[in-house]
């Protein structure tokens, strides 16, 4: 007797999309439903594991070094694949999510690298998963255009010596895709987003000079780079491709990745090319591991914690030692600001901190960074330029000079600032605007001159979360309470609605972003992403 044939993928409570058929053949959902039955058990796994670790954290308020790894820090003999042609030059990187007029500008925006976002800057609603991956596909086939309906303006993709080369973001292991199921259960939006664009487009990619690139978000731990490994080795022998066609960067934005950036690279050597430094999801991340931790691990205002501040010196400045240690590309932080059509005196001040910025990255090592508007890659180009002259990279700087102690990573408190009453408000203002366009169906969100993600809401109702569960005092007296916090959020709401008028309040969904913020921001039992409850919502 033969084995019943495998269940296949269905599709779940989704409105039908044109050109859907394209990207969800039979062939493709196979391939993704594979992916399920082989890697999500162990997905699930890891993802306990993070609970584990989590509450280890709460009960020690420490981290370290993995012991049981010591001797994978300590073989100076292995590294990562050399860089292929496409990915050797790195020197600005754009990102955003993958819309027809984004996909387009990106390409061309003169930028060596897009990352052509899935995850933080893309809300996962079906028609952005399904027609991003479309945009993608047309793209690499030269067949996307688009004409802007309100300004009437045509764009179209330049040569193709003069494209940005892609390196796609999937959603991070925690999220769902509950419009594809299994069984009656929902395949992670990771495998949904990496399949649909692996089994697409890994060939075509090959055949263009190039390959099937990824950045690896939220990575906790070197079992969680293992785990996508074990997805690269599987897909490329899968659909016929050379072992080492893959590459994926990983980013470092999570403080228990930052004591494992080396074992990230050893478990990807024969598929990583590079690490990144954020910093929204890595402040998130440190109030998330710490929250209970005592005053010494409370963040001030997240626009007082920069770059320079010591500790965020040392997790960058590890980074670029271990990229460079092993042969892998160290890729900076991002550039958020978006210039003003009015006000040029605000594009000085904000172009000239870009260039700081992009400067002190250049001359750390960095062997590239990012940048949120077009506008932005001149500027950053001319930082890298100026260090880089000719060369594609500086992986031969190998910043033997950094030497890293486990606490210098959380010594929050040799930052010289505290939280204040401005930033309270800040974090109201951006969380709300932020997850009412989220829930509209927009990740990626200009708010108040900043290109703005879903790690700005996470990191803006962190530290609401925050300072109220250590009773914060404000300079002007005020003790941070869920009362405060919910006087601000009426307030600003208030404003919200005499600003864009009744019309356009009544139509948007700002209510229930209040609502969703206040949740995230006063429920004692913190949840562990902002976009979990969210995604509740988001239809």
């Amino acid at each position: 007797m033969s084995a019943p044939a495998p269940s296949t993928l269905a599709i779940v409570d989704a409105e039908p999309l044109p050109r859907q058929e394209e990207v969800l053949t039979d062939a493709a959902l196979a391939f993704v439903a594979e992916l399920h039955r082989r890697f999500t058990p162990r997905r699930d796994e890891l993802l306990a594991r993070r609970g584990e670790r989590r509450a280890e954290i709460a009960r020690t308020s420490t981290l370290d070094f993995l012991p049981e790894t010591a001797a994978v820090r300590a073989d100076d003999s292995w590294k990562v694949a050399p860089a292929p042609a496409a990915l050797n030059d790195r020197r600005v990187e754009i990102t955003g999510p993958t819309d027809r007029k984004m996909t387009i500008n990106a390409l061309n925006s003169g930028a060596k690298v897009w990352l052509a976002d899935f995850e933080d800057a893309s809300a996962p609603t079906w028609e952005n998963v399904i027609l991003g991956q479309l945009n993608l596909t047309d793209a690499y086939e030269r067949r996307i255009d688009f004409t802007d309906p309100g300004s009437g303006k045509s764009y179209a993709l330049n040569s193709a010596g003069e494209l940005a080369t892609v390196v796609m973001r999937p959603r991070g292991w925690h999220l769902e895709e509950r419009h594809l199921q299994l069984d009656g259960v929902s395949v992670p939006g990771a495998l949904v987003d990496f399949g649909l664009y692996f089994f697409h487009n890994a060939q075509r990619l090959i055949d263009l000079g190039k390959g099937p690139y990824f950045y690896l978000p939220k990575t906790e731990s070197h079992l969680e780079a293992r785990l996508w490994n074990d997805v690269f080795v599987f897909a490329q022998d899968y659909v016929g491709i050379p072992q080492g066609s893959v590459r994926a960067t990983v980013l470092i934005e999570t403080i228990t990745a930052a004591y494992e950036m080396e074992e990230i690279l050893y478990e990807l050597r024969d598929h990583a090319s590079g690490l990144n430094a954020g910093r929204w999801d890595y402040l998130f991340s440190i109030v998330k591991n710490f929250r209970d931790g005592g005053p010494k691990f409370v963040l001030p205002d997240r626009n007082a914690v920069t770059m320079t501040a010591p500790f965020m010196r040392a997790y960058t400045e590890l980074l670029v030692r271990t990229c460079h240690k092993r042969g892998a590309h160290a890729i900076g932080g991002m550039a958020a600001f978006i210039p003003s059509r009015r006000d040029a005196e605000v594009n000085k001040v904000a172009f000239e901190k870009v260039k700081a910025d992009k400067d002190r990255e250049a001359h750390d090592g960095f062997d590239g960074s990012w940048v949120a508007h077009p506008d932005l890659v001149p500027i950053a180009l001319a930082s890298f330029d100026a260090v880089l002259g000719e060369k594609p990279h500086q992986k031969d700087r190998l910043r033997e000079d950094v030497s890293v102690a486990p606490g210098d990573l959380i010594a929050i408190d040799t930052l010289d600032a505290s939280p204040t009453y401005d930033g309270l408000r800040n974090a109201v203002a951006v969380g709300i605007r932020y997850i009412e366009a989220w829930l509209r169906g927009l990740g990626a969100v200009a708010i108040f001159n900043l290109m703005e993600d879903a790690a700005t809401a996470e990191i803006s109702r962190s530290q609401i979360w925050q300072w109220i569960n250590a009773d914060v005092v404000f300079e002007n007296g005020e003790h941070a309470t869920a009362d405060l916090a919910r006087k601000v959020a009426a307030e600003e709401l208030a404003a919200i609605r005499e600003e864009i008028g009744e019309e356009t309040f009544t139509a948007g969904k700002w209510q229930q972003a209040h609502d969703l913020l206040l949740q995230v921001s006063l429920d004692q039992d913190y949840a562990d992403f902002l976009t979990l409850p969210a995604y509740e919502q988001l239809r």
